[in-house]
């Protein structure tokens, strides 16, 4: 009797580390752990596609993650993307800084990429970078090669 609760326990356990190890992948490939992430000050980056890009992507300098996305809209004057960054208080960004949106992982996790410029003026909450490049569309770049590849024979 002794022995099948123990082997009940130890696969119970078993178990219950199985599913909380699910969860805390769930939440890495989710980017809900990084969902509390509120201080710093934020800026905004237009971009005419912004792929696959959600709130909660991440925000890196050479590769090193300073802050997240905190929101996505379409501005209607001019139908495009306006993406809201927020930045950890610890980095200053040159005025002229760049934004890229990149493409990550196996899963294709969508990210933005900054790379400072060499201003001796900073960005201030609420600035908007001027210098962005949009999303590659995969399905734009083999329609032009398609298209060449038509005209040319």
């Amino acid at each position: 009797m002794k022995r099948t609760y123990l082997l009940e326990l130890s696969v119970g356990l078993f178990v219950a580390l199985g599913i909380a190890a699910l969860v805390f992948l769930a939440l890495k490939v989710s980017n809900l752990a990084q969902v509390g992430v509120t201080d710093g000050y934020h800026l905004l980056a237009r971009f005419d596609h912004v792929g696959g890009l959600r709130v909660r992507s991440p925000v890196t300098i050479a590769g090193v993650r300073v802050g997240q996305v905190s929101d996505i809209r379409v501005d209607p004057e001019t139908f495009e993307a306006v993406v809201k960054l927020s930045i950890d208080p610890g980095y200053r960004l040159p005025s002229d800084t760049s934004a890229q949106i990149y493409t990550a992982g196996l899963l294709g996790e969508q990210y933005i990429a900054l790379e400072p410029g060499g201003e001796e003026d900073y960005l201030g909450d609420g600035d908007e970078i001027a210098l962005t490049q949009s999303a590659i569309v995969l399905e734009r770049v083999l329609g032009q090669f398609l298209f060449q590849k038509a005209a040319g024979e």
